[in-house]
C-alpha cells in the first residue's frame, strides 16, 4: 500500500481526529505503519484509547478507497498530501495540518493569502465592505480564502471572482456537497478559476464538529485572517484564534458599537488584534504596500504625491488624460502592459485617489478637488 491510499484511509476514518493523526504518524513514521500497527503499539500513543486503536485496526470495515478513488476522478479531484508540490506550505507549518486535502479546481494555492471572514448575517455595510476589499486584494494579487458561507464569505470570493483574482473555498463538509445550497453557481465558479477544499471525505455532511476543524484550515493557509463583522460568539472568531495562535496576522473592521455584528470585531481588537479600515491598512500588515503614500514636504526630500510612483502607473494614468471611462482590459490593450499589471496599477491609483471605480466595473479620473 502506498501513502497516499493509506492517507485517504486513514483521513476518512470516524472517531480519529488530526491531532491523533499527528501522534501516529510521530510515533510509527508513515501512514501505512499506522495501518500495520498492532492494538497494543496504538494504544500507546497518548490520546489513542481503545475505540479509536479498534478503528485503525479494522479500517477494511469502515472505509473503502477503491470506490472513493473512483469518485475523485469521476470529479476531476485530486486527494493532495504533504508530499505533493501542490499541497498549501503554509498548511504544513501548523501543529495538526490535514493527512490530506480534496482539492478540485485548477489553482494551486501559495503563500500569498488572505481570509476574509465573518458572519453568515452581515449589515449591508457588511457585506459592500467584504466585497471591495476582497476585490482589493485580489488586484493586488493576493488570493482570497474564506468558507463559502452564507453572508461574509459569500460577498469575499465574489469581490475576487470580480477582480479576476483567485479565490479558495474552504468547506466543513465533503467537496463535493455544496453548503450552502444557494450557493451552487459560486461553489462552480470557484471551481473553474480557483479551488474548493475539504479534509473531509467525500459524502461527509456537515456538522457543528466539523466547521471548527474547516476554520483551522482557513487559518492555516493564510498569512492573514480578517474578519469583517462578527458577533462574539461567531464562528470567525474562532478562525481569528486560531490564527493568533498560529502566528499569522489577525485583522478586524470597526463597526457601530450598538450593533452586534460589530462586538466580536471589537473584541479582537481589544485581544490585540491590528484594526484596519481598508484593504491598504491590511496590505501595509502584510508588508505589501503602505497604508497611504508618504507627503513630501521638503521639497526634494522625495517623489511628491501627486506624481505617480511606477513607470506602470505613469502609463496607466496618462491614458485618463482625454476623459470618459476605460476598463482593465482597454488599458491592457493600449498600454501594451499585462492586464495583470494594469490591475495592481489601477489599485495603487485608486488608493491614491487618482482614479475612482464605477459601479460598472470601469474606471474614470478622478475629480482633482478632493477624493
Amino acid at each position: 500500500m502506498d501513502s497516499r491510499r493509506a492517507r485517504l484511509i486513514l483521513n476518512a476514518l470516524p472517531n480519529v481526529g488530526p491531532v491523533s493523526l499527528r501522534r501516529m504518524l510521530d510515533a510509527f513514521g508513515t501512514p501505512e505503519s499506522v495501518l500495520e500497527a498492532s492494538r497494543e503499539g496504538l494504544m500507546g500513543v497518548k490520546g489513542v484509547g481503545p475505540v479509536m486503536a479498534d478503528t485503525v485496526r479494522a479500517w477494511r470495515r469502515h472505509f473503502d478507497p477503491g470506490p472513493e478513488a473512483e469518485r475523485l476522478a469521476e470529479r476531476g479531484m485530486r486527494f493532495l498530501i504533504p508530499e505533493d508540490e501542490a499541497y498549501p506550505s503554509l498548511l504544513k507549518e501548523i501543529y495538526d495540518p490535514p493527512i490530506g486535502l480534496y482539492s478540485l479546481g485548477p489553482h494551486t494555492v501559495g503563500a500569498r493569502c488572505v481570509a476574509l471572514v465573518g458572519t453568515r448575517r452581515p449589515t449591508p455595510y457588511g457585506r459592500s465592505l467584504a466585497r471591495e476589499v476582497a476585490r482589493e486584494l485580489a488586484l493586488a494579487g493576493w488570493c482570497v480564502v474564506s468558507g463559502l458561507a452564507r453572508g461574509v464569505d459569500t460577498e469575499a470570493h465574489r469581490g475576487a471572482l470580480d477582480a479576476g483574482g483567485a479565490t479558495v473555498a474552504v468547506l466543513g463538509c465533503g467537496a463535493d456537497i455544496v453548503y450552502p445550497p444557494e450557493n451552487l453557481e459560486l461553489y462552480r465558479e470557484i471551481a473553474r478559476s480557483g479551488a474548493v477544499l475539504s479534509e473531509f471525505p467525500l459524502g461527509r455532511p456537515a456538522d457543528r464538529r466539523t466547521f471548527p476543524m474547516r476554520n483551522r484550515i482557513v487559518a492555516g493557509l493564510c498569512k492573514a485572517v480578517v474578519v469583517v463583522e462578527s458577533d462574539e460568539d461567531g464562528g470567525s472568531l474562532i478562525t481569528a484564534r486560531f490564527a493568533a495562535d498560529m502566528g499569522r496576522v489577525v485583522c478586524a473592521f470597526p463597526g457601530r458599537v450598538d450593533q452586534p455584528t460589530s462586538r466580536g470585531c471589537h473584541a479582537l481588537i481589544r485581544e490585540g488584534a491590528t484594526l484596519v479600515t481598508g484593504a491598504a491598512d491590511i496590505l501595509q500588515e502584510l508588508g505589501g504596500a503602505p497604508a497611504q503614500r508618504e507627503l513630501d514636504f521638503g521639497g526634494n526630500a522625495g517623489a511628491s504625491a501627486d506624481e505617480p510612483a511606477t513607470p506602470e502607473e505613469a502609463r496607466v494614468l496618462a491614458l485618463f488624460a482625454g476623459g470618459g471611462f476605460q476598463t482593465p482590459d482597454m488599458l491592457a490593450e493600449q498600454s501594451g502592459l499585462p492586464v495583470g499589471a494594469v490591475n495592481a496599477a489601477l489599485l495603487s491609483l485608486e488608493l491614491a485617489g487618482r482614479v475612482v471605480r464605477r459601479d460598472d466595473g470601469a474606471y474614470e479620473a478622478a475629480r482633482r478637488g478632493g477624493r
